[in-house]
C-alpha cells in the first residue's frame, strides 16, 4: 500500500463512530489524587461526518450527571501527517484558553485496531499529559478511556472509561 492509499484509509479510522450511541461512563472522582472513588453515569451521543471527509464531530449529552452539561468532540484528520487531532469542547469552558484560542488537541493514530491520542493539558493549574484510547471496536460497540500522567508519560492513571453501544445506524446531517 502506498502512502496515498494509507492516507485515504486512515481518513476513515473514525467512521465507526458515525451514528447514535448510548454511553455508559465510569469517571474517577479525584484525578491524579490517589482516589479510588468512581462515579457512573449514562449519556447519549451522536456523531456526524464533516464535509469533504476531513473528520467528524459528536455531541455528548449526559442523562443523569451534571444537569445541563453538553460536550463535543471534534476530530480532524491531516492527510499530510496521517494523524488525527481531537479537540474537546464543552459548555462549561468552551474549550478555549484565556485568549479565546481553542485548547490544544490530543493527537495520534490507529494501529492494529487501537487508537492512541496524546497531548498536554492542565489540571488544577498544573501541566499534565492526557491520553485517549479507542479499542474493542465493532460495528455496534466501542470502548474509550482517558488517562492522565503528572510525570510526562512515565506513569498513567486511567480516570474515565466509557462503553459505547450503538442505538441507531449512521447519523444523518442535522
Amino acid at each position: 500500500m502506498n502512502s496515498t492509499e494509507q492516507s485515504a484509509e486512515s481518513a476513515h479510522d473514525f467512521d465507526f463512530i458515525l451514528g447514535r450511541w448510548h454511553v455508559v461512563n465510569h469517571r474517577l472522582v479525584g484525578r491524579l489524587q490517589g482516589s479510588t472513588k468512581w462515579e457512573t453515569f449514562e449519556a447519549d451521543q451522536a456523531a456526524y461526518a464533516l464535509p469533504g471527509g476531513i473528520g467528524d464531530y459528536d455531541d455528548f449529552r449526559p442523562l443523569n450527571w451534571r444537569p445541563g452539561f453538553v460536550g463535543m468532540s471534534l476530530r480532524i484528520f491531516s492527510p499530510e501527517t496521517r494523524l488525527w487531532s481531537i479537540f474537546w469542547i464543552d459548555n462549561k469552558t468552551g474549550g478555549l484558553d484565556q485568549a479565546g484560542t481553542l485548547l490544544a488537541p490530543v493527537v495520534g493514530k490507529f494501529a492494529d485496531g487501537v487508537g492512541v491520542f496524546e497531548g498536554d493539558d492542565t489540571l488544577d493549574g498544573k501541566v499534565v499529559r492526557v491520553r485517549y484510547k479507542w479499542f474493542d471496536i465493532t460495528p455496534n460497540s466501542a470502548r474509550w478511556e482517558q488517562s492522565m500522567s503528572a510525570d510526562g508519560g512515565k506513569t498513567w492513571e486511567v480516570n474515565w472509561t466509557s462503553q459505547h453501544t450503538r442505538v441507531a445506524g449512521p447519523a444523518v446531517d442535522k
